[in-house]
């Protein structure tokens, strides 16, 4: 195991990102190395990593959309209405707590919904989360720690409730997967399965919440908190002296409220977040919220605004075709097995270690699962595992490392709305942070998971 090629990949990609190299340059060294050390050459490795990109391309259609759709929900007014909303309250009752923890609540319910309700995923972050930095920062609150609200809610959800991203993940994915590798998964509920590991991560947050991130922490104010600033003023001062405006306010409210819906409910008979997308800014351009003559700078303001998000996992894809192509996944899980030998505890613990190792590097527990299920459901089989709790350590296995890798849209979401105005690092704000708070909790609770169910 200690010259395994895709261990070794993913402790030099985590390595670099750590020691602030770019993550694209980051996964494609680690990309590199480890089709070097597996044997297959800089021609092969290169070949993978290729095809992964190709294989990626439907993930940065999805993206563009993705931003497409939210800077057309931007453009209602809804976030800069919201933002506005806080800001007002702070200023009529101060800095007090019930504010910050109604703060603290709407962030996770909007980064829920985001997984299953809204279908936009995490570019909700860029638009919503920049308009409140000027709430953050009159608050003193911890950057750290909204980054850890916003992982929370980008990835219970989907490991716990089976709809929207939780319908892909449990249902067409986890339980798609463990059904072909030999299990019975008719009469498994994927809630009760993953009861237990969601409640780790929700000890995670409690802990950022009230212990780690409690302390005030001081940010500069830089341009963009007067930039947002300004956007309130401006729009409170419309709508006192132009009911014209308020009605126009409100009508794009509710289109948008239209938009939303229309998306939620394509995505959720077509099972396809790229249409939910495509229809839901349809409707805005077809309601006039959005003019015809705009449709182009907004779309492609939606391509810049997801564009980084979208070019790191496409890279990403390509870094997993390369750990798959050296055909040392199946060792790794193989020299893991034999440290067991039929412990059962030892056995539920490396499984989920090694599924944290691969996903940190893979930047996706979607791509994962598949990976793992293939492997884990025999070596689960012949340990005596149940079927219930074989669902467990997989889900969580898939899980695991989500939160934490610095490849990861759970991450790279937060930081994209918190790194506005250049006081929130990547690595030490999001990536550390959130791989403490969640991935060690959930370590636990997955493995408490394995032995009771």
């Amino acid at each position: 195991m200690t010259i395994n090629a895709v261990l070794l990949a993913v402790i030099i990609m985590l390595g670099l990102s750590l020691a602030r190299v770019h993550v694209v340059l980051s996964l494609l060294i680690g990309a590199l190395a480890g089709g070097l050390i597996a044997g297959l050459g800089m021609t092969d490795t290169l070949n993978a990593f290729q095809e992964g990109i190709r294989n990626g391309a439907q993930i940065a259609l999805s993206y563009a959309l993705l931003g497409a759709f939210a800077v057309a929900i931007a453009h209602s007014g809804l976030p800069q209405s919201l933002a506005g909303a806080v800001i007002k309250r702070i200023d009529a009752g101060g800095t007090s707590g019930m504010i910050k923890y109604m703060l603290f609540a709407g962030l996770i319910t909007m980064s829920c919904f985001s997984q299953n309700l809204i279908p936009i995923h995490i570019a909700f972050i860029p638009l919503l989360v920049p308009p409140l930095l000027l709430a953050f920062n009159r608050m003193h609150i911890d950057r750290r720690l909204i980054a850890c609200l916003l992982t929370f809610g980008l990835v219970t959800t989907y490991m716990f409730i089976p709809y929207g991203f939780g319908d892909i993940y449990l249902n067409q994915i986890m339980l798609k997967n463990v059904g072909e590798a030999g299990i019975d998964v008719s009469n498994i509920s994927v809630t009760k399965a993953m009861a237990i590991p969601a409640l780790g991560m929700l000890v995670g947050l409690l802990v950022a919440v009230f212990i780690s991130y409690r302390k005030p922490r001081q940010y500069q104010q830089l341009a963009i908190d007067k930039e947002a600033r300004d956007a309130v003023v401006e729009k409170d001062a419309l709508s006192k002296t132009a009911a014209d405006a308020q009605t126009q306010s409100k009508m794009k409210t509710i289109v948008a409220l239209i938009a939303i819906v229309t998306a939620f409910v394509i995505q959720l008979y077509t099972d396809s977040l790229l249409l939910g997308s495509m229809f839901g800014f349809g409707v805005f351009m077809a309601t006039g919220v959005v003019k015809w003559s705009e449709a182009d700078t907004v779309f492609n303001d939606g391509i810049k605004l997801m564009a980084m998000i979208g070019f790191i996992m496409i890279t990403a894809q390509g870094f997993a075709e390369v750990m798959k192509a050296t055909e040392q996944i199946q060792p790794l899980v193989d020299g893991a097995a034999s440290l067991f030998a039929g412990n059962k505890a030892i056995a539920a613990f490396i499984m989920l270690l090694i599924g944290l190792i691969v996903t940190m590097g893979i930047g996706s527990s979607f791509s994962t699962i598949p990976i793992l299920a293939a492997i884990y459901v025999p070596l689960c089989i012949s340990l005596g595992f149940s079927p219930l709790a074989t669902v467990a350590i997989i889900g969580t296995a898939g899980a695991l490392g989500d939160a934490g890798s610095p490849a990861s849209d759970s991450t790279l979401g937060p930081t994209s709305g918190l790194n506005i105005d250049g006081q929130h690092d990547h690595i030490k704000d999001s990536v550390v942070p959130t791989f403490l708070h969640y991935n060690i909790p959930l370590l636990i609770f997955g493995w408490i998971a394995a032995m009771v169910l």
